[in-house]
């Protein structure tokens, strides 16, 4: 589409806030048995992942994901791959990593890394989700869905909206990205792909006038 890098009016960029804001969960970070890296476009995925790891909080962290239209051009050896390079270069221990590299989706981001802690040995209690700060809440919602006896805790670089704007640099992508991620946190449900999240009125408002202005490039297939 045209106008990619056009300004945004004032009701958009609320409009964008109100879903920013919904979809993360706003937990409290804590110590939990393993984490789960999400593999994406956003390499501060991995960054947080391994401030947290020095941190103390997790002594195992798989990283997940294949590669996407999205993602190959940037990580040609896969999501996961690359992300596992990042952290070793932020000073993780290679011992304390488990690769997932086969993941499309977030479900199978979920069961796969499921798998491979299973094969290493590890049974956790508590899980804590490291993703896109807008992948916090259909992330959680997918994890209590196929992992229901585990505590998933959820956590995302602490960005504010605006200079996640600026990290990305195209606006129109960010705000279709918040949209195609809202649709699908209401409509997963439906597919059995996740739980049911409540929709404040407002955000679902802001989420329906989105759409009509056209930020609509990364809705599902139908």
């Amino acid at each position: 589409m045209a106008d990619r890098q056009q300004a945004l009016t004032e009701e958009k960029r609320h409009q964008a806030k109100l879903i920013w804001d919904y979809h993360q969960m706003h937990h409290k970070i804590q110590p939990t048995d393993a984490a789960i890296g999400l593999g994406s476009h956003d390499l501060g995925v991995a960054a947080f992942s391994a401030e947290l790891f020095r941190a103390g909080l997790f002594p195992h962290l798989v990283f997940t994901g294949g590669n996407s239209p999205t993602t190959a051009p940037v990580f040609p050896r896969g999501e996961a791959v690359h992300f596992r390079e990042h952290a070793l270069e932020l000073g993780v221990p290679a011992s304390a990593i488990l690769l997932e590299p086969n993941a499309g989706n977030t479900g199978q981001n979920i069961t796969l890394s499921r798998q491979v802690l299973a094969a290493a040995g590890v049974s956790p209690k508590t899980v804590l989700l490291v993703s896109k700060p807008y992948m916090e809440r259909r992330s959680y919602a997918t994890a209590r869905k196929l992992w229901p006896e585990v505590e998933i805790i959820c956590a995302s670089e602490p960005l504010d909206f605006d200079d996640y704007l600026k990290s990305i640099g195209d606006e129109k992508l960010v705000l279709d990205m918040l949209v195609g991620d809202l649709q699908r946190v209401i409509e997963y449900p439906k597919l059995g792909f996740a739980i049911e999240q409540d929709v404040p009125e407002d955000v679902h408002a802001a989420y329906e006038s989105l759409l009509a202005a056209g930020f609509d490039s990364r809705l599902l297939a139908r």
